[in-house]
């Protein structure tokens, strides 16, 4: 039996997708962070594709665990989907910092237009 202080088992369901929601939040934000995780998933699916290309080659046999071969494969597609989206994703927004610095610079160095009140 569970004690009056313990929270309900929905309420611990929301605990973790308010921490999930908040560390994606984070990764996307931070550029560090971003393409740190950008690099730890390129290493994570070549090293997944040359073990399944390789030494696991027999255990992921399609013929003889087609299940074990497609929950691979698709693990690999996943990982590399997302480094995909992560790296658009930071091309996009390279590409809006970079414009906003050229605004930024172009208003430091032409001078805004004067306006003339006709007196």
């Amino acid at each position: 039996m569970s004690s009056p202080s313990d929270p309900p088992p929905n309420e611990k369901q929301l605990r973790f997708a308010s921490f999930v929601i908040h560390a994606t939040r984070g990764l996307i934000r931070h550029r560090k962070a971003r393409r740190n995780t950008m690099f730890i998933g390129v290493l994570v699916a070549l090293v997944m594709l040359f073990c399944g290309a390789t030494f696991l080659a027999p255990v992921l046999s399609p013929h003889e665990r087609p299940g074990w071969f497609i929950l691979y494969w698709f693990a690999c597609a996943w990982v590399t989907t997302l480094v995909l989206l992560l790296a658009i994703l930071d091309l996009l927004l390279v590409r809006i910092e970079a414009r906003d610095a050229k605004r930024a610079l172009q208003n430091q160095i032409t001078p805004p237009p004067e306006t003339d009140d006709g007196a």
